[in-house]
């Protein structure tokens, strides 16, 4: 049996500290033998795993933002448990979600760093991706096992965990789970068509600008000023999903650049050359997103690069508490076997863990040697730099998590890029090998961080509803292990099909910052430093001003038609939520909402997937002509304002159960 006398719902004392002598007794207790572990619950897992990491590293590459599959994989696990009429499912769902989660954790490790080889010229192989990505993830786990009894148990009630709050509402609440799934899946569908007409046939044009009308092709050409946005319905769903508040300094970052800084620099310098491409243009016959790319993006690389550093001074007392815990762990003192350990407390042993560690050293050691630096004395110093950052960073990134939801991996790797570049030109590695090397080193590092900030969540959601934190541990590196093989793939065909260089390629902004300011450093060359250091001091003020830097950074670094759909999602959440007096019916329309925003993510990114693999094998269906046209544009803006009001009207159908 899995079921007692909290079936249903989570203790009274779930959320707050307890009191002496007071204990946490989960949904599962101890003494009980749920089903955890079964083919079902496996499969469906690393299903679940494919399709996320397959749609959050399309999105991640095209925005810069990697969506979280935690909430939509665990509504669909409890929703096709309750279509299938399967019984005691809470064990099971919990693996589902751990496994499944693996999709998003990887994601970001592999998309903030290794598309920075493609964006310098140098040929990233599908195993140079994969094991950077598998590796990391495998270390993630590893060195965060250790951790878990402290972050979940000892810390209880202290850290509010707000994603895995979420999660572990749905997995308990689950009688609404078939509608919310129904929800769920008409809501992909539609957004996944939409997209995918877009995307494979070309019916209305992906972007619409000003320049559809005379005056606005007057305003682009003679002052600069254009206003772009795209139609897709994946980047309105991410735009509800991130809210306006969050959009707002997006767009705040991006209005500034495109409606201040570049015209200002079509204004005061129009007789200024500067080299585009192959060939050198006058500030006055370049277009608006030739200066954005040469002049206005760097400052975005600047204030990005300042952000996270002034993430990990920030992150400063943590980062010593973090090693003063992983003393005592490695010092034994906290490691020791007890005897009688309860089921819900039954971790990895220290002794496999160990061993897992070794493993993955060795595995280190072989890439790096025979696929990336080619020399015994590089490759000892390169393993030393991974393991030493993942090790003190492992748990900062936990406690990332487990405050505020967000991890601030990006910052933290920049910094090993960083530090990594340093010390491999003071070795003597330098040149394309160095900064191959760099970029590896930091997808791994970048891999293990993310994927040990996401798992604290999913033990999280084990510990409240009593599964065994060891088989979600076991099971987790099978779906960093498929995760790692999705990602790698979809990548090198998002490559081939799209590329991340030219006019219509995808974005990658973290792994486009990452690659301008490590490639000076690595090969030397002109670099737009003064740009990145007005960048760097404009994200110094905002912060003092209270202003969240990265996002700003983003916004100016991320092309305009990327940051407006946020906006335009971000007030469609604001409106939904704001239309009734009644407070309980606005957070149904909210959350009736997100799960339509979460299906217009994951369908159309899903398709935007599809798209690229139809293009890779050469399928060619697209309305060329057609789609280059005006009637094209201005059908694009007749069904983004259809979809928008079809997100509108469902949401509001939303009603108090």
């Amino acid at each position: 049996m899995e079921n007692n006398k909290n079936a249903g719902k989570l203790p009274e004392n779930a959320y707050r500290e307890l009191g002496p002598n007071e204990s946490y007794e989960p949904i599962m207790p101890a003494g009980s033998k749920p089903k955890e572990v079964t083919p079902y619950s496996v499969s469906l897992g690393l299903l679940m795993t494919v399709i996320f990491s397959a749609a959050a590293a399309y999105l991640g590459l095209k925005v810069g933002q990697v969506f979280e599959a935690a909430i939509p994989i665990a509504i669909l696990a409890v929703g096709l448990g309750t279509v299938m009429r399967k019984k005691n499912m809470l064990g099971q769902n919990v693996i589902i979600q751990s496994i499944g989660a693996c999709s998003g954790v990887i994601v970001a490790g592999a998309i903030f760093t290794l598309p920075a080889l493609y964006i310098l010229g140098l040929e990233a192989s599908f195993m140079q991706i994969f094991l950077s990505s598998f590796i990391g993830g495998c270390l993630g786990i590893l060195l965060l096992i250790p951790f878990r009894k402290y972050f979940v148990k000892d810390m209880h009630g202290k850290y509010p965990f707000p994603e895995a709050t979420a999660t572990t509402e749905v997995l308990v609440t689950g009688e609404n789970a078939g509608k919310q799934m129904k929800l769920l899946a008409v809501s992909g569908l539609v957004g996944g068509l939409y997209d995918f007409i877009i995307g494979t046939f070309g019916w209305w044009t992906e972007n619409v600008s000003t320049r559809i009308a005379e005056w606005g092709t007057a305003l682009a050409d003679k002052y600069k000023v254009l206003f772009k946005v795209n139609t897709g319905a994946a980047v309105l769903g991410l735009g509800y999903i991130i809210g306006l508040p969050y959009a707002t300094i997006i767009c705040a970052g991006s209005f500034l650049v495109w409606f201040v800084i570049v015209p200002m620099i079509g204004y005061f310098a129009p007789g200024m050359e500067h080299a585009v491409g192959e060939t050198n243009l006058l500030i006055s016959q370049m277009t608006p997103e030739q200066i954005f790319s040469n002049y206005a993006r760097p400052l975005g690389i600047g204030g990005i690069a300042m952000a996270g550093i002034i993430g990990i001074l920030r992150s400063a007392g943590i980062i010593g508490q973090a090693v003063k815990l992983a003393a005592t762990e490695i010092g034994g003192k906290r490691a020791k076997v007890e005897t009688g350990v309860p089921r819900t407390q039954l971790d990895l042993s220290m002794k496999t863990i160990s061993m897992g560690v070794l493993i993955a050293l060795i595995a280190t050691v072989l890439f790096f040697q025979f696929n990336v630096l080619f020399n015994w004395g590089y490759t000892f110093v390169a393993v030393a730099i991974v393991f030493i950052i993942a090790f003190l960073f492992t748990t900062v990134a936990a406690n990332a998590i487990a405050i505020v939801g967000s991890n601030p991996v990006s910052g933290m790797t920049l910094m090993t890029l960083l530090l990594t570049s340093m010390v491999l030109v003071a070795v003597g590695v330098n040149g394309k090998q160095g900064t191959t090397a760099a970029m590896i080193i930091g997808g791994v590092v970048c891999t293990a961080l993310s994927t040990a900030g996401g798992f604290i969540t999913d033990l999280k959601i084990g510990y409240w509803l009593g599964t065994t934190p060891k088989n979600q541990e076991k099971w987790k590196f099978l779906g960093v292990l498929v995760a790692s093989v999705t990602v790698a793939g979809v990548m090198m065909v998002l490559n081939k099909t799209y590329g991340f260089t030219g006019q219509n390629a995808l974005v990658a902004p973290q792994a486009n910052a990452m690659a301008a300011v490590i490639q000076p450093l690595m090969e030397g060359g002109q670099t737009p430093w003064i740009l990145y250091i007005v960048g760097a001091v404009l994200a110094l003020i905002l912060t003092a001003i209270g202003v969240p830097a990265l996002p700003f950074a983003l916004g100016m670094f991320i092309p305009l038609q990327l940051n407006v759909p946020l906006l335009i999602g971000g007030l469609v959440s604001w409106f939904v939520s704001t239309r009734s007096k009644d407070a309980a019916l606005n957070k149904m329309r909210k959350e009736r909402g997100t799960l339509i925003a979460s299906g217009f993510i994951a369908g159309g990114a899903l398709m935007g997937v599809v798209s690229a693999i139809l293009k890779y094998f050469n399928f060619d269906a697209y309305a060329t002509a057609w789609n280059a046209s005006n009637g094209a544009e201005w059908l694009a803006i007749g069904m983004y304002v259809l979809i928008i009001g079809y997100f509108i009207f469902d949401s509001l159908r939303g009603k108090k159960e």
